[in-house]
Parts: C-alpha cells; sequence; structure tokens
C-alpha cells in the first residue's frame, strides 16, 4: 500500500511545494521536481556543485544560475507605485561564498556527529533559506533538503515519500510563523535604501546576523510538522487506499465495470456527498439500472462512511 501510495504522495508534495509559494507549475516543471525529489533518498546535495545543479534542475530555464546569486535580493509586497512592505532582507551577495561554505560545514558536523534528523534538517533547511543563494527555488531547494537529510540519516524508511510540504501547506499560519522567527527580528538590524527601479542598497554590515542564527524556533515548528505528517497526513492518505480497496471490491461484486470507470464512480460520488448526480450518471454511466446504482452508492457511502 505504501508502494501505490508513493507516486501519489510525489505529486502532492510537489504541487504543495509550488503551491506555499503561490505558484502554479507547468506540467513538465512538476515532473522535473519529481524527479527530483526521487534523487533526495539517494545521494548529499549539500554541496555547493549539487546544490547549483538542483536550482538548474527546477526553474524556469531563464533563471538558472551557475553560482551564486550576484544582486542583492529582498522578500517584499507591492501596495501602491513603488511603495512596498518589506518581509526579509537576504545576506548581501559578497557574503554568501563565505555563508554558504559555513552552511555546508555545519552540514558535514552535524551528519558526522548523528545529530538528530529534525535538528539537522531544520538548521540546514531554514538556514538555506534564510540565506536565499539563488535569484529563483530557494524556497522550492529548503523545503527539498528536509527530504534529503531525512532520507539519507535513516529517519525515513527507503522508498517512502514523507509529505512534509502538504503539511505545511495545510498549517501554513505555522509554517510562516516559523520563517517570520527569523526574519522579523532581523529587520530592524538592518539599514537600507530601495532606489526608483526596486533595487535594495544595505547601507550597514550584516553578514553577523545571518552567520550565527539561532533556529531553535524553526526545530520546533519542524518537529511539529513531522508529527501531523505520521499522525494525520500518512493515515489519512493510506485509510483513502484501504478504503478504495474495499469500495472496488463491493462495486465489482455488483457489476464488473473496467477500473477506469470504477475509479471515476468513487470520485463523482466522493464529491457529491455519495451519490451520483443526475446529469454525471447520464454523461457517463447512463447502462446502470437503478437497482445497480443505488447498491453501487452505498458500497461508496460505507467505503467513506460519507
Amino acid at each position: 500500500m505504501l508502494r501505490r501510495a508513493r507516486n501519489y504522495l510525489y505529486n502532492k508534495e510537489t504541487k504543495s511545494s509550488f503551491e506555499i509559494e503561490h505558484l502554479k507549475p507547468s506540467t513538465s516543471r512538476t515532473e522535473k521536481f519529481i524527479s527530483s525529489l526521487a534523487l533526495a533518498e539517494k545521494e548529499d546535495f549539500c554541496e555547493k556543485d549539487r546544490l547549483i545543479a538542483l536550482q538548474n534542475r527546477i526553474v524556469d530555464s531563464r533563471f538558472k544560475n551557475s553560482d551564486y546569486r550576484e544582486s542583492q535580493n529582498y522578500i517584499g509586497q507591492t501596495i501602491v507605485y513603488q511603495q512596498e512592505i518589506i518581509h526579509y532582507i537576504c545576506p548581501k551577495p559578497d557574503d554568501l561564498p563565505g555563508l554558504m561554505a559555513g552552511l555546508i560545514e555545519s552540514h558535514k558536523r552535524m551528519k558526522a556527529g548523528n545529530v538528530s534528523p529534525v535538528i539537522h534538517a531544520a538548521a540546514v533547511a531554514y538556514g538555506f533559506v534564510f540565506l536565499h543563494p539563488f535569484e529563483d527555488g530557494n524556497g522550492r531547494i529548503h523545503r527539498f533538503l528536509i527530504h534529503n537529510i531525512f532520507s539519507l540519516s535513516g529517519m525515513v524508511p527507503h522508498g517512502l515519500m514523507f509529505p512534509v510540504s502538504a503539511v505545511m501547506l495545510k498549517n501554513q499560519t505555522e509554517y510562516d510563523a516559523s520563517l517570520e522567527a527569523f526574519s522579523r527580528p532581523l529587520l530592524s538590524l538592518i539599514d537600507y535604501q530601495l532606489n526608483n527601479t526596486g533595487q535594495m542598497i544595505l547601507e550597514n554590515d550584516t553578514a553577523i546576523w545571518y552567520r550565527y542564527m539561532d533556529l531553535t524556533a524553526q526545530a520546533e515548528a519542524l518537529s511539529e510538522f513531522v508529527i501531523k505528517t505520521i499522525e494525520e497526513e500518512l493515515v489519512k492518505e493510506l485509510s483513502f487506499l484501504a478504503n478504495y480497496d474495499n469500495t472496488k471490491k463491493a462495486i465489482q461484486d455488483i457489476i464488473d465495470m473496467p477500473d477506469r470507470l470504477i475509479d471515476l464512480f468513487i470520485q463523482l460520488c466522493l464529491q457529491n456527498n455519495g451519490n451520483l448526480s443526475v446529469r454525471k450518471r447520464s454523461a457517463h454511466f447512463d447502462f446502470l439500472d437503478d437497482e445497480e446504482l443505488a447498491a453501487m452508492e452505498q458500497a461508496v457511502q460505507e467505503g467513506y462512511n460519507t
């Protein structure tokens, strides 16, 4: 059942990771991220060359980076013309090589020292997104690194997709709070200006604020996301599959239909409180008599407690 759920969970995790950033990826971008997630359990991506290669795989080809970014960036929200609310200020480009080298070295020490996978993943993944080393794709790589460290540490069994991004999406207020726990206090420590084109200029030395980050709040948040993933998300998806198996068998005992039509029947009934609408019956299941339809609807209702 876990094997059957795996492909669905890969797809769900990918869509969730994009949706957190309010993005609607094309099919090709979705497939690229899914294939990248499949590599998370096979190799250590917390190295400069592999991080750059990963960024190149998951972003639009026009925004690929060959090195860490060379421009100052920030996360903001435009209110009116030339007025923005600044949510987060990223490190200066000149500081990135040293900061990223420190993050990667920290990863290696935690890996060698068998640090708790959740602490390890929180430190590396949140540390990465706060450094924001690329022009695009930082958020997705941040969540990818959680999968990567969980898999390499053996916390998540080989071959299992752990849908933590889906849980972050469902608990977005808590996820945003885990980011803001670092980003909000930082704003008062940095002097900056925005020119007419929206380019940010930092006027003080800021590297120290990113070099020794206190990521306690982020580790606590990730721990909660992990618990919810295990106790809620995985249980929900596996229960859905178990219910599907039981419902499918009950329907096949009534009428031997192709799997495609059984899937469609279950889906349409679940969308309509356990019943097939008159219009959908006419469009897809006009071959059913009233007795067969009633029995099949009852099978769905009993299978999913609708």
